[in-house]
Parts: C-alpha cells; sequence; structure tokens
C-alpha cells in the first residue's frame, strides 16, 4: 500500500469514514480506499485493492483474496480448512464440505472473477455469475435489482434451464456488503426457483449497518433456510447526512469535460486465442468444475504465447492485463500465469462512472473513457482507471466485445494506445448456450 491511505482525500471533503468491527483483521482499510462516485444514488465509491476492477493489482494477490474468501465460506459449511493460508500463498488445495459441493453464484460485473475463485476453493463447484448482456435464444432463470448501482439490473442466463435443480448448499459472492438488500432479493428470487436448505452470502468487505445485519436472519426464518455471512473484513462506512450533496458539488467543480484525446499512436498486436471446443470462458452461462482444469490450461499457453510477443528490452517494467466488464476470470488467469514471464498487474474495465483526483490519497488517480463495445447500453459510456504509466497493456475481449466500436476512433483500443509503448489485444471466443455442456471439454478446437 502507499504511504498515504487511498481513502484520505474522500474522509477530508466528504467526511465518510472506514471504521472496523472489533477485532477485526484485516482492517477495511487494509483492504479498501475510497472515490467519489458520479452517481446521483450515492456519493461514494468504496474501491477495493484486492479485487481487480478499479485499482491494477499483482494477480496473485487478487487469487489470494477470492480463495481466502472460499476457505471462509467453506470452514461455515463445516469443512476443514487450512488455517495457515495466507496471502502469498500460490496454490491451494480444493476442500469438501460435509453437505457435498455447493453451486456458488456471483455478481456482474465486479464479483465475476471473485465468484470465480470462490468456487475454485471448492471441490466438484460449478459456477454461475449474473450478466447485464442479454443473450437471445437464452432462457430467463432469473432478474433482480442492486437498486444503488449505476446499472441496476442482473440477468441470470445459464444455458440449462436446470441449473439451480441441485443439492447442496448455495454460495452468493459480492465484493461489498452495504445494505445486504441486493442479496437478500437475490436469495429470494432462487430459493423460488429452488429452495435449499443452506444459504452462504461471501463478500470481501462486509459494511453493514447494525440495522442491516439482522435482515438474513429475519429472511431465513422466513424462508425456512439458513443463511451465514462471511467476509474478509467487516465494519462499517459512516457518512453525515449531507455526502450526497457535498458528493454532487465535488464532481461539479472537479468533473470538468476534457478534450477529445487524440487518437494514440502505440502499436497494436492482435491475438485470437486458440481455444477448445465446448470450453466457457466465463460463468455467464455455467461454467461446470470440469472446465476448471482445462481453462488453467488454456491459460498457460495463452500466456506462453503474449510473452513471446511482447519486447524484451524492459522486462522489468510491469505489464498490465486489462479484463473487459464482465470478462474478469479468464484474463486474471492469463495474468497470473503471465507473471511467471515478467512483472504483472491486473484490472478490468467498468460501467461504472467515478470522478478521478491525480492526487495522492484518492483510490481512482486516472480515467479513460470510451464507446460501449459488446453491443449492450451502446449509449452508455465505459472507463477504464488507473491504467496510465504501463510500459506494455495485454486487453482481453470476447468475440462478442471484439466488435468495429472496439477499433474505432473513441473505442477502447484507440484509447489505450495513448497511454502506453504498445498493445496486445487477446480476443478469446465467447461460448454460445446452444453447444454448451458439462462434459469434458477436451475434445477438439474451434
Amino acid at each position: 500500500m502507499s504511504e498515504v491511505w487511498s481513502g484520505t482525500w474522500v474522509t477530508e471533503r466528504l467526511d465518510v469514514r472506514l471504521v472496523d468491527a472489533d477485532g477485526g483483521s484485516p482492517r477495511v482499510a487494509d483492504l479498501a480506499g475510497l472515490a467519489v462516485r458520479r452517481n446521483p444514488r450515492r456519493a461514494h465509491l468504496v474501491v477495493s485493492q484486492v479485487l481487480g476492477k478499479h485499482v491494477p493489482a499483482d494477480p496473485h494477490t487478487i487469487y489470494a483474496a477470492g480463495r481466502l474468501l472460499g476457505l471462509r465460506a467453506a470452514a461455515v459449511l463445516g469443512a476443514e480448512t487450512d488455517p495457515a493460508a495466507g496471502w502469498d500463498t500460490r496454490d491451494f488445495d480444493e476442500v469438501k464440505v460435509p453437505d457435498g459441493p455447493p453451486l456458488v453464484v456471483g455478481y456482474a460485473e465486479t464479483a465475476t472473477s471473485l465468484g470465480h475463485v470462490v468456487a475454485d476453493t471448492f471441490a466438484d463447484a460449478d459456477y454461475l455469475h449474473s450478466t447485464r448482456r442479454s443473450v437471445p435464444g437464452v432462457a430467463l432463470l432469473g432478474r433482480f435489482d442492486e437498486a444503488h448501482s449505476h446499472a441496476t439490473e442482473h440477468l441470470l442466463l445459464p444455458a440449462d434451464a436446470d441449473w439451480l435443480d441441485r443439492d447442496g448448499p448455495l454460495v452468493l459472492v459480492d465484493d461489498e456488503l452495504t445494505t445486504g438488500r441486493t442479496a437478500q432479493a437475490t436469495i429470494r428470487e432462487l430459493h423460488a426457483v429452488r429452495p435449499r436448505d443452506r444459504y452462504v452470502v461471501a463478500a470481501l468487505l462486509d459494511l453493514r449497518t447494525a440495522a442491516d445485519r439482522t435482515g438474513f436472519a429475519a429472511l431465513g426464518e422466513e424462508l425456512g433456510t439458513r443463511i451465514d455471512v462471511v467476509s474478509l473484513a467487516a465494519g462499517e462506512a459512516l457518512l453525515p447526512g449531507d455526502a450526497l450533496e457535498r458528493g454532487r458539488d465535488l464532481v461539479a467543480a472537479l468533473d470538468v469535460p476534457q478534450p477529445p484525446q487524440r487518437p494514440g499512436e502505440a502499436p497494436v498486436t492482435r491475438i485470437d486465442a486458440e481455444w477448445p471446443a465446448g470450453l466457457p470462458e466465463g460463468g455467464r452461462h455455467g461454467f461446470a468444475a470440469v472446465h476448471r482444469p482445462t481453462l488453467l490450461d488454456t491459460a498457460d499457453r495463452l500466456a506462453s504465447l503474449v510473452s513471446a510477443g511482447l519486447p524484451t528490452g524492459n522486462s522489468d517494467a510491469p505489464v498490465l492485463v486489462l479484463g473487459s466488464e464482465e470478462l474478469m476470470y479468464a484474463p486474471l488467469l492469463l495474468a497470473r500465469a503471465l507473471a511467471r514471464h515478467r512483472p504483472v498487474r491486473f484490472s478490468s474495465t467498468t460501467r461504472s462512472p467515478v470522478l478521478p483526483v491525480d492526487t495522492p490519497g484518492y483510490a481512482i488517480r486516472t480515467r479513460l473513457t470510451f464507446a460501449a463495445h459488446d453491443g449492450t447500453d451502446t449509449d452508455k459510456p465505459r472507463f477504464a482507471y488507473n491504467v496510465r504509466g504501463f510500459d506494455r497493456i495485454v486487453l482481453v475481449v470476447d468475440r462478442t466485445g471484439d466488435s468495429p466500436a472496439l477499433w474505432e476512433d473513441g473505442g477502447l483500443v484507440a484509447a489505450l494506445r495513448g497511454v502506453c509503448q504498445g498493445v496486445t489485444v487477446v480476443v478469446i471466443p465467447d461460448l454460445r448456450p446452444a453447444v454448451t455442456r458439462a462434459t469434458d471439454p477436451q475434445e477438439g478446437t474451434r
């Protein structure tokens, strides 16, 4: 971490403070900083340092955070876990829980990769994440809203309509619990489709107030089920009554329109990844446990190919691997594998509009704004934060995101060309549900 905590600037101006629960370890401030949202519903943004979304971080640290969270979920489900597992751990053993492998469900867009990594913790655990990208021909299993978000609607689109119809507990993963209401709405929606006896809500940060902490117990009693909550750090965000007004004033004063960015001149290399047939790139339509080893092997081979194309003259300069919105897990695995060859940081683009302030003590120092390129909400811009200062950037997009808007002036590739010395664009196929299968995906390539 930097010498100045990356929430200091917001605390001084908005009087927003992150306080720890008694005996909390790690501390909330060890895992997150603060920024100001450009959002009429909430003034501040808690910016995780270990999520790999807004702040580039060591991919091993990001992966370790997810596995440690998974171990806490496993422990509450009765598994024997390694109490010595720590942040510097590179490899984790899978654990088994007495009631059988859980189904893990993560949230778009910030927790798609986090949910995947939590699922990696459990032997034979399958995974599904919500999405904001509707897919023609895929039946909608469920829908719920995240009221405070910049993009409220979540869709559940498993390729298999019976994805939830299985025994065992369900682990619901998010990066932050603020009130718990979104998770409660999700449990209510999922329970209506397929009731079960156990739920675990797992979040990197649990920032619910004392009043909000009663919500899951009440819901569990209503539904006749048990709901446990685990986190890496717990505390509360204390806000003054005028925080929203103060935030609006800061945005009005500091978020001045920037002149159009001149197209960059950095060279661009494109890699169309070789990808095994039947292998999902993520959990949008369901990711079965049997797919996990194949994706790890595929990421290793892709990392060797990417590394061979990077210049060797400044091999000590960190490379940024940049995921795109919901596509975070496969790029994270690529970043971990690439880190065997050279220093690497990982983050992802986002829909979340945040005020950038280039000063110590603030979590979002720089912002790139670019056009949407995956065909959803095309009238709304997308953002990449804190990506300046890297010599090379490896951008990973899926086939749907590899659209003309990605490459045109005003698109992400042009923006990245203006802030680094070279861009590598890796395109991986997004599995179409018509060919999704939970069998061995080793057969053939496409």
